[in-house]
């Protein structure tokens, strides 16, 4: 029998992470980077994900760019595939929530939405899955949500993204998993994030999602490294077309 530790040993390994400039989307390049990998972090703000990658040090590299742009996901995957080749994880966080009620949903917000939270999640992974196929081995993690099942207010355009992310992840596992790519999504509760600050700054808001979960809390940064190098490393090979909800029990409830 190996060292269990191996089995969650990315040595070796290239990963790149889309929003990685704030919120959960560092917090899982920070992660990958830590556990072995190269890492390529992918967002629009180049100044942030400048200080990340100095943090990370000689692991780390970073692409400047708008994902919402369908057009231009070739190129950009071009240059995340740069500095260290294909990459062999892709963990897709890059996401918006334009809060827009069902009545005052715009043409523009809403394709915004999609592109960014459905389409580049997609695209980007068709991009790379030849060159994960070649190896035998590759690992795709959307990032889903509370509404991906269930309905909030202001979240219809958000929902029907996460929604869709859900069953892109079971398509991508019908389509890929028999070479060798497993793909997973995980389902984050509340956690404090630039996206949820709207949220965050209510504190009896706060105070009554937590309640609402088997916990009695909300989540911690800290919360998703477990379950995020799980579904990245060797442990979740016969894993795959899941969302693993990391919710504190809210959906359980």
């Amino acid at each position: 029998m190996s060292n269990p530790a191996d089995l969650f040993d990315l040595t070796g390994r290239v990963a790149c992470v889309t929003g990685a400039s704030a919120g959960l989307g560092q917090r899982a390049a920070t992660v990958l980077a830590r556990a072995g990998a190269r890492v390529v972090g992918v967002a629009r703000r180049a100044a942030a994900l400048d200080e990340w990658s100095r943090e990370i040090g000689e692991n780390a590299a970073v692409v400047a760019a708008d994902l919402s742009q369908r057009d231009q996901i070739t190129q950009i995957a071009g240059e995340i595939a740069a500095p260290f080749g294909a990459p062999d994880i892709l963990v897709h966080a890059a996401g918006i929530n334009t809060r827009e009620s069902a009545d005052d949903v715009t043409p523009e917000g809403w394709d915004v939405t999609m592109n960014l939270n459905l389409a580049a999640p997609f695209f980007l992974s068709q991009a790379f899955a030849p060159m994960m196929k070649q190896r035998g081995w590759g690992r795709i993690v959307s990032f889903a949500s509370l509404q991906t099942t269930r309905a909030f207010p202001g979240g219809l355009a958000y929902g029907a993204s996460k929604a869709g992310i859900g069953q892109l992840t079971r398509a991508m596992a019908e389509a890929w998993s028999k070479d060798g790519i497993t793909a997973n999504a995980i389902g984050p509760g509340f956690f404090p994030t630039e996206l949820t600050d709207p949220v965050f700054s209510d504190p009896e808001r706060a105070a009554r999602n937590a309640a609402q979960t088997c916990a009695g809390r909300n989540g911690n940064l800290s919360d998703i490294d477990g379950p995020l190098l799980f579904l990245c490393a060797d442990a979740s090979a016969y894993v795959t077309g899941q969302v693993l909800m990391v919710d504190g029990g809210f959906t359980a409830k």
